[in-house]
Order: structure tokens, then C-alpha cells, then sequence
């Protein structure tokens, strides 16, 4: 009897050991975004988001994913609300997903670039890192306007040496956006996630 109450301790404290580690090891990645991240129209638990959560549990599970994603967030709005996002949650990767409502606004490609930058100057404190996801937007301001903002990602990735998602919504069908033409419907979260979470594994 006595040296069951003995082995019956020593698993209890090896099994608080264990507990105490892991989540000491645990790590936070903060999806910073706009609607295209914020499940829009759809439940929460339908969104690339929570679909990246659910693969982390599964096959990275020290990590941990905290949506910040706000609809109708622009990098703008973003550039001044990061620094109160990273003291909240503390995150060990940053995944910058804004822009496109800038965009659709014909904000001026400079304020856009310069205001993404900001928020990856400021993630980039403490060595985060960073996964910079690319937008599209549709031509309403022209051509050019077009071609200047979806050099802003790439550019951006090159200057300050992040990883990046070209476009989020590569491989999307046509079918598979809201009556809007811009935001995706259920359907096509899990492509996204995957797409995104193919460049995520860089940083994990």
C-alpha cells in the first residue's frame, strides 16, 4: 500500500512537471486582419482561422492561434492598433493580413505601403516573426492602380525579409464567393488555410 501511495505521488508530480512545460512552451500566433480573416458571414468556427487552429492542435499543438481580425479593419486603422494587440496576447508569430480595404477606398498606394510597414516594424520587435499575406483587389481605380497595389506585398516581403503569402485566395473558384464577389463563402476556407499555412510552416 505504501508504495502504491509513493508511485501514486511521484506520476502526480511527474504529470505536473509535464503540464507546467508544456504550457510554458506554449506559443501564440496572432492572425491580424480584416474581414477576409474574421469568418465574415458565416460562423466563426467556419473561417480559415479556427480551421488553422484545429491543424495546429493536430500536428503543431504547442502553438496556440488568437484571431484579432476585425471586418472592415483597414492598415491604417492596423498601424495604430498592433502595438495594443501584441502587449495583449504576446505572440511569437504575426500573421499580417490587411490592406484590401484600404485598397478598395483608392487609398494612396504610398499610405498603404507605408502603414503595412508600420505594422511589421512593430511586430517585428522582440523577434517575431512575421507572414505577410498578399491581396488582390478588383480594377475599380484602373490598371495601374491595380499593379501598384499588389506589388506592395512582395515588396514589402523583400524589404524587410518576411515570409509571404502571394495571394490568399489563389485557386478560389468563381462559385465560391459571397453575392459580393469579394469575400469567400465556408467553402473555401479550408483551401485557404491550407494555402496559408503551406508558408506558415516556414516559421513553426
Amino acid at each position: 500500500m505504501k508504495y502504491s501511495a509513493f508511485l501514486q505521488t511521484v506520476l502526480f508530480v511527474v504529470f505536473c512537471l509535464l503540464y507546467g512545460v508544456s504550457n510554458a512552451q506554449q506559443q501564440t500566433i496572432l492572425v491580424f486582419g480584416d474581414s477576409l480573416s474574421a469568418a465574415y458571414r458565416m460562423p466563426r468556427t467556419s473561417g480559415w482561422v479556427h480551421l488553422l487552429q484545429q491543424e495546429l492542435q493536430r500536428t503543431y499543438p504547442q502553438y496556440k492561434v488568437v484571431n484579432a481580425s476585425i471586418s472592415g479593419e483597414t492598415a491604417s486603422g492596423g498601424s495604430r492598433r498592433i502595438a495594443h494587440a501584441l502587449r495583449q496576447h504576446s505572440p511569437s508569430i504575426v500573421i499580417v493580413e490587411l490592406g484590401a480595404n484600404d485598397g478598395l477606398r483608392g487609398a494612396p498606394i504610398t499610405d498603404i505601403e507605408a502603414n503595412l510597414s508600420s505594422i511589421i516594424r512593430q511586430s517585428e520587435k522582440s523577434n517575431r516573426k512575421i507572414l505577410l499575406v498578399g491581396i488582390q483587389i478588383p480594377p475599380n481605380y484602373g490598371k495601374q492602380y491595380t499593379s501598384q497595389f499588389k506589388a506592395i506585398y512582395p515588396r514589402l516581403a523583400q524589404r524587410h525579409r518576411i515570409e509571404l503569402v502571394p495571394f490568399m485566395l489563389d485557386n478560389i473558384q468563381p462559385e465560391q464567393f459571397q453575392a459580393d464577389n469579394l469575400h469567400p463563402t465556408a467553402s473555401a476556407q479550408k483551401q485557404i488555410m491550407q494555402t496559408i499555412l503551406a508558408r506558415l510552416k516556414l516559421l513553426l
